[in-house]
């Protein structure tokens, strides 16, 4: 059987209990890859290196980023975890990550890059694409329908006009990178949007065997939603004025999402069978 080796870089930590429950973020997405794998036609084996790349020793945080020597050269699937952090922001780890996705893309060209959340701002921000501050500062949280667009209806294998994934963040993609913004994108680079929500015009971002984001999560369940959301509002990221968002996202958090479809679609990316969408 064929194996994707992927590695996932983790810039955050689960609530401790959901740590207790099933470990890491790293963890967490093995097991949600593995699934997507024995799904697939035919089935492939996933194989998942970890490594946890948050550096805040004032917060007790001592991961450290990898340097792209230290990546094997049969390592082509890659993926950035969300955060508590801010993607925008100027950490020295956050620098050190933002400089190994440039080095990557530059010297590996056959490597593939996914991002959730913080990894969809973060990856979208090195190729030259901008993150800001959603207006009034508004929260998108827990479950949400997003509409497809025609390539995000390729990529999903679906006709259905519409996704829903749980969401976790204020800030987002407002301006797509292109050949405009950055020369890591050559001339005549397609990049798409394969989602939108009325929060977000910019759910994900595909670019054909090179990259594909997505805001919203495919690996948080019922749990985890309110317990991300109780780490928000303890560190103060998450305060009163987004009441609203906190109400809706505590009633919907049960609801049904697609975050198996997201993970399928993901690893048809890394196997290359979306090499035909353009």
């Amino acid at each position: 059987m064929e194996t994707i080796k992927m590695l996932v870089l983790e810039t955050d930590s689960p609530h401790p209990d959901t740590f207790e429950e099933v470990g890491s973020f790293g963890q967490v997405f093995k097991n949600v890859f593995t699934t997507a794998g024995a799904n697939h036609d035919p089935p492939l084996g996933v194989e998942v290196d970890m490594h946890y790349v948050v550096h805040d020793p004032d917060q007790g945080k001592t991961g450290h980023v990898p340097k792209a020597s230290d990546i094997p050269e049969d390592m082509r699937a890659i993926l950035i975890t969300g955060s508590l952090y801010d993607a925008d922001g100027n950490d020295p780890w956050i620098d050190e990550l933002r400089s190994l996705v440039l080095d990557l893309w530059r010297t590996r060209p056959d490597m593939k890059f996914t991002g959730i959340c913080f990894g969809h701002q973060l990856l979208n921000r090195v190729l030259g694409g901008k993150v800001e501050p959603t207006p009034g500062n508004r929260w998108e949280l827990a479950h949400v329908e997003m509409d497809l667009t025609t390539v995000g209806q390729k990529l999903f294998v679906t006709d259905d006009k519409t996704l829903s994934l749980h969401q976790m963040h204020q800030d987002q993609v407002t301006q797509v990178p292109s050949h405009d913004t950055t020369e890591l994108i050559a001339p005549g680079t397609k990049v798409h949007v394969w989602a939108s929500s009325e929060h977000t015009p910019v759910q994900g971002v595909y670019i054909r065997d090179r990259l594909f984001t997505s805001q919203g999560h495919l690996e948080i369940d019922e749990a985890m939603v309110h317990r991300q959301i109780e780490l928000r509002v303890q560190a103060g990221s998450i305060t009163k004025d987004n009441a609203n968002a906190v109400d809706h996202a505590k009633r919907t958090a049960h609801l049904e999402h697609d975050g198996e479809v997201l993970a399928a679609a993901m690893l048809r990316f890394f196997h290359g069978d979306d090499h035909d969408v353009d």
